[in-house]
């Protein structure tokens, strides 16, 4: 019952946290270009619209439903289940006109279809372990700096390497949380926890700028879902099944990896140039 409800939630996370991205999308988007070196006038700009703060009110009920979701439930688990955001974004975006390319449905299928395997594994979860090693956490929590730091330059789709970035630090943020939810000493990771979710926000908000939804939030999206659930597997010992469901999981896993990677593509109205942030 416990694990059952802890589902639902991140489901309901999922959708409160990706409705949240696309509405700041479409209001971003409208607002004069943000500069990381005006980051007063950018916080003004955002907050002095109101579809903007509706979304991120919006997004920030998800954000407190996923972590009631952590305390009951696997990490993995929640981020399996959550994974269900690409396919919303995809749908929400729709509904406000966006044009969908080719690439781009292709990725949505591929990680719906990766959440549908993902669901045939869970029966045979093992729940793992609520305190790893202290090493591990650091290793794992430095490493995404470093990676979300090397993605934002990319020469990927317009958006995508801000996005991407994003969602290495959303996660990070993540795999904190889960851990700061065991209490004691972990406590100490909330100061992790905000700003690992205050870079991404920033990331976030000027790759809305330079992208479309599907893409900024959807890349977000997929690697604040795929990096936990590895994350559960490495350090909080959230075993795979034996057998052929331990096959199924990983192929859901590739499945997710894919996705990402059609998403990084330049659409058909897009060009692969590096993201440039102002300074």
């Amino acid at each position: 019952m416990t694990l059952a409800l802890g589902l639902a939630l991140s489901l309901l996370s999922a959708a409160a946290l990706n409705w949240g991205w696309v509405a700041q999308h479409g209001a971003a988007a409208e607002l004069p270009k943000l500069e990381l070196r005006r980051p007063v006038r950018g916080l003004r700009l955002l907050f002095g619209n109101r579809a903007w703060v509706v979304g991120f009110v919006t997004g920030l009920v998800g954000w407190a439903l996923y972590v009631v979701a952590l305390a009951l439930a696997p990490l993995s688990l929640v981020q399996a289940v959550s994974a269900a955001g690409i396919a919303l974004i995809a749908g929400f975006a729709r509904r406000r006109g966006a044009p969908l390319s080719r690439a781009h449905a292709a990725a949505v299928a591929l990680s719906v279809l990766g959440l549908v395997l993902l669901a045939l594994t869970l029966g045979s979860h093992t729940s793992g372990v609520k305190h790893p090693h202290v090493d591990a956490i650091a290793v794992w929590l430095a490493c995404s700096a470093v990676v979300a730091a090397a993605l934002v330059p990319a020469p990927l789709a317009a958006g995508a390497g801000l996005g991407a970035g994003a969602g290495v630090l959303y996660a990070a943020g993540d795999v904190a949380t889960k851990a700061v939810v065991a209490g004691g000493l972990w406590l100490v990771l909330v100061a992790v926890v905000l700003a690992a979710h205050g870079g991404a926000f920033v990331l976030l908000q000027l790759a809305f700028q330079r992208g479309s939804a599907l893409v900024s939030a959807g890349m977000s999206t997929l690697l604040t879902n795929a990096l936990p659930i590895a994350a559960g597997i490495a350090l909080f010992s959230e075993h795979l099944p034996g057998g052929v469901l331990g096959g199924v999981r990983i192929g859901a896993f590739a499945l997710v990896v894919a996705a990402a990677a059609l998403l990084a593509l330049p659409g058909e109205a897009e060009s692969a140039v590096p993201a440039v942030l102002d300074t």
